[in-house]
């Protein structure tokens, strides 16, 4: 029997669409040579129930993050909200600190990564957010690198994406990384989608 991988993704008040959107689809996506589902996606809210994202999109999450069962992905998309206001959630970040203790990989999308390194979880790391984001990040968190040009970063157990559209490119990257590089190019044929790394 496959394995299937559990994946959480964190939304919140004025959360990114497409940064929450294209991962959720690549992961809900993702089939072995059977057609056996590689992964289980859930969303989460800080309290559960209906979200809010940009632009006024409602979405009904299914956990609060107090309840969330244990996750092997847990993806913190970027948007304003993740800036003006999840950044200072310590609750959040508590969750995001237990979770990277647990899970095998924690990954962000845009300015996501705010929350990440807010959690210190990119110190002495690379890193990549959002093209206009990309001096913020830098200033705020001196002890991450942050790069340019760049789609999305590796580093182990934590994985950050730049702007919006690279969180595709990223959640593509982790099939592989995770169930193997004909599940990556399956899932990429059925999307309609070219790989950019």
């Amino acid at each position: 029997m496959t394995r299937k991988w559990k994946v959480g993704i964190y939304l919140f008040e004025d959360v990114e669409v497409l940064d929450f959107a294209g991962p959720y689809e690549v992961f809900s996506l993702a089939e072995d040579e059977d057609g056996d589902k590689l992964f289980d996606v859930i969303t989460l809210s800080y309290r559960g129930g209906l979200t809010a994202a940009k632009n006024g999109l409602r979405i009904e999450t299914e956990k609060s993050i107090q309840a969330c069962p244990s996750l092997d992905i847990l993806i913190v998309p970027g948007g304003h909200g993740a800036t003006t206001n999840e950044v200072y959630n310590k609750d959040l970040l508590t969750f995001v600190k237990q979770q990277a203790k647990t899970a095998e990989l924690v990954m962000s999308v845009c300015t996501g990564a705010f929350i990440l390194a807010e959690a210190e979880l990119l110190n002495g790391r690379e890193a990549v957010t959002h093209w206009m984001d990309r001096d913020d990040l830098q200033r705020a968190f001196p002890d991450v690198t942050v790069l340019k040009d760049t789609r999305f970063v590796d580093e182990g157990p934590v994985l950050t994406a730049a702007g919006i559209s690279a969180g595709i490119d990223a959640s593509l990257y982790t099939v592989g990384r995770f169930a193997g590089e004909q599940a990556k190019l399956r899932t990429a044929k059925r999307m309609e989608y070219e790989i950019r790394e």
